[in-house]
Parts: structure tokens; C-alpha cells; sequence
């Protein structure tokens, strides 16, 4: 069989299929203008409390839903994997290959993301701003530090194994060096320890964050509170 008997058999037609729901919303989105070139996007540092909290889950979900208000790409710092199928929109692929141009970069564009990985948080900020929305997956091993000073917002992942006290001292230890962080509650369990001590809560949802590790916004109840969460840092 010839490569172009492939390229056009039921395999292509079954990955156009699955591209076509991963890079398009299940429901008519309202028509969002993109900025124009010399706004300034917004810089955001997402922080675990804990690992597996979920904090890389909520700064992809975060980054797609500024990436659909914002021409279609969001940039995300990240360690680049060569691993699954890169499933891309074009504008995060036009991202990638602007970003691949900075020195020691790694990039790869998944979803509506470019996942790049090398350049230090002020560089990947001072590279995006006129680009396109930057979050800055920072983890859980050193909260604070570059990111939480070069960010307009941060972020702070809890979840409901976490000793809620803790969301209050560290928050106040990041709000020293940048600006006061909005704490999550990722995958809640309802009302508990943590009633009232996060500003939003995340549902539970395994098709929403396999959605968001995709680079896509994730649908439902957590696609609802990440709308939220993406007007709260939709600014720089």
C-alpha cells in the first residue's frame, strides 16, 4: 500500500476525527477578540502545596482557557516530553516555533499550548508578554522564588489531603515578594477543613484534566471554575 493510500485511509480520518474534538469546543464559545500585537499578556505563576495536588493540571487548564480568550495560544513553562501524539491548534504551533527562537529553549506545542522548557522564568516573561498569556507551572518543591516575582498573578493548588493552616502561611509568604496568591482547592470533596479557605473550588473531573494536560479547556463544572479563575488573572 502506498503512503499516500495511508495518509488518506480510516487511521487519518480517525485522528482528524479526534483532533477535531480536541481542538474544538463541544459549544459555540462567544466571539472573543484578540488583543492586539502591543498588549501586554498577563504572567502567571501557578504553586503546589503538595505534589500530585494537581498544580500542573490547573496551570494547563488555567493556560487553555486564557489561550481561547487570547488569539487561540497561551505559553506554559514546562518540561517538553517527546512522548503522545502533538495534537496542535495552528496558532500554538506559530507559538512554539516564535518561542523555539529563545536561547536553551525546548518547546512543543499541545493543544492550545506551547510547552517550553530551558529559558528562566523572567526570560520566558520578558519573551511573552507582547506574545501571548505565560503560565508558569513553578511545582511544589520551592514555592516562591523568580516566578512568584516576575508574575502579575499567582496561584496556590491545595487539595483536600493538605492542611488547610498551611494555604494561610504560605499565601502570606508569597504575597511578600509578588502579588497575593488566589488558593484553590483542587479536586474537592465539598465542604470540610477547607470551607473557607480557598477562593474557589476545583471539582473533581478525570476527563477534564486528561482535557487540560492536552492543552484544551476542560468542560462542565471544572471548565466553569476555570473560567473564573481565568477572569481573576486575565490581566496583567
Amino acid at each position: 500500500m502506498s503512503a499516500r493510500a495511508v495518509s488518506q485511509g480510516p487511521l487519518a480520518t480517525a485522528l482528524a476525527r479526534v483532533e477535531d474534538f480536541l481542538l474544538e469546543p463541544a459549544e459555540p464559545r462567544r466571539d472573543v477578540d484578540p488583543p492586539p500585537p502591543s498588549v501586554r499578556r498577563p504572567v502567571v505563576a501557578v504553586f503546589g502545596l503538595a505534589r500530585r495536588c494537581g498544580a500542573t493540571t490547573v496551570a494547563r487548564a488555567l493556560a487553555a482557557e486564557l489561550a481561547a480568550r487570547d488569539g487561540g495560544a497561551a505559553a506554559v513553562s514546562s518540561p517538553v516530553s517527546a512522548a503522545g501524539i502533538p495534537l496542535a491548534s495552528p496558532a500554538a504551533a506559530r507559538l512554539a516555533k516564535a518561542m523555539a527562537d529563545l536561547p536553551h529553549a525546548r518547546t512543543k506545542a499541545v493543544g492550545r499550548l506551547c510547552l517550553i522548557d530551558g529559558p528562566s522564568p523572567m526570560e520566558l516573561a520578558d519573551a511573552a508578554r507582547l506574545e501571548a498569556p505565560l503560565v508558569l507551572d513553578a511545582g511544589s518543591d520551592e514555592v516562591g522564588g523568580a516566578p512568584a516575582a516576575v508574575a502579575d498573578h499567582a496561584v496556590l493548588v491545595g487539595a483536600p489531603s493538605v492542611e488547610p493552616a498551611l494555604a494561610a502561611v504560605v499565601a502570606g509568604c508569597l504575597a511578600r515578594v509578588g502579588p497575593r496568591p488566589i488558593v484553590v482547592l483542587n479536586r474537592s470533596r465539598g465542604p470540610g477543613e477547607w470551607e473557607g479557605r480557598a477562593a474557589l473550588e476545583l471539582p473533581e473531573s478525570r476527563m477534564g484534566a486528561q482535557l487540560a494536560l492536552g492543552g484544551r479547556e476542560p468542560r462542565g463544572a471544572l471548565g466553569e471554575a476555570m473560567a473564573e479563575l481565568a477572569d481573576r488573572c486575565g490581566e496583567p
